[in-house]
């Protein structure tokens, strides 16, 4: 099933919080038996810092949250594993829930799998996208989506729990100006080594394209890999999230 689109800016508005517990929330559903998969793929409404679970137990991790609220982003803490990621409104956010019966296996295979689909999906919009870890980027991982070899424009992570898997991929498109000084000093506080060189958008690799352009290139890989049907926000995951918010806001 595909759910397209944020959530309404009178629930989530600039707490993005909100947002990142709907993913985790549709991986409980799934690994319960309650759903099949779901892929959600939306903009987000507000600008956004999302932590790892490692993050929050390091000792600069209240000041790096002063930093992001100081800058006007939403801190918030994801599902998924790895790093602190941070993001515009000019983003596109792909988190993809499966059901998954060789739990816990998998994990390896699925990383390789998503970075061909979005080195493919890239290379088709004119970007010399590349899978790989930029030295010094936020959120390191070998299955970084880079263009050139030199900048970072999507990340990757996932999360496993018996029965199902969240594979969650952030898109930057526009804002890196933004983005390099504030997570200059979100791993600074954090006392992780991260270089300002390494942030990229897809708006600088290809000046002139249009998001919604890339969105429909997202959903078209995506329905030519695992076929979509369009459907509407299943009755009580709303409720779910929402349960869920303590485990999301730092």
């Amino acid at each position: 099933m595909l759910l397209r689109g944020p959530l309404p800016e009178t629930l989530a508005g600039d707490d993005q919080a909100l947002e990142v517990a709907m993913a985790q929330a549709m991986m409980r559903r799934v690994s319960r038996g309650e759903a099949g998969a779901v892929l959600r793929v939306y903009r987000p409404t507000a600008a956004a810092v999302a932590f790892g679970r490692r993050d929050v137990r390091l000792p600069g991790f209240d000041e790096a949250v002063a930093a992001v609220r100081a800058a006007g982003f939403s801190p918030c803490v994801r599902a998924p594993g790895g790093r602190a990621v941070a993001y515009t409104r000019d983003a596109l956010v792909v988190d993809h829930v499966s059901p998954d019966p060789e739990w816990p296996s998998g994990l390896e295979r699925r990383f390789e799998e998503f970075g061909e689909l979005w080195t493919g999906l890239l290379r088709g919009l004119g970007v010399d996208a590349r899978v790989g870890e930029v030295p010094g980027e936020y959120c390191p991982g070998s299955h970084s989506i880079n263009a050139r070899g030199v900048v970072k424009l999507v990340g990757t992570a996932q999360r496993m729990v018996r029965g199902a898997w969240l594979f969650s991929a952030v898109l930057v498109f526009e804002g890196a100006a933004v983005l390099r000084p504030l997570l200059r000093d979100v791993y600074g506080a954090l006392d992780l080594p991260f270089e300002d060189a390494s942030v990229g958008s897809l708006s600088e690799e290809r000046p002139g394209l249009d998001l919604g352009v890339v969105e429909e290139a997202v959903l078209a890989a995506y329905e030519e890999r695992f076929g979509l049907t369009p459907g509407d926000l299943p009755e009580g995951l709303l409720g779910e999230a929402q349960a869920l918010l303590p485990d999301h806001r730092p």
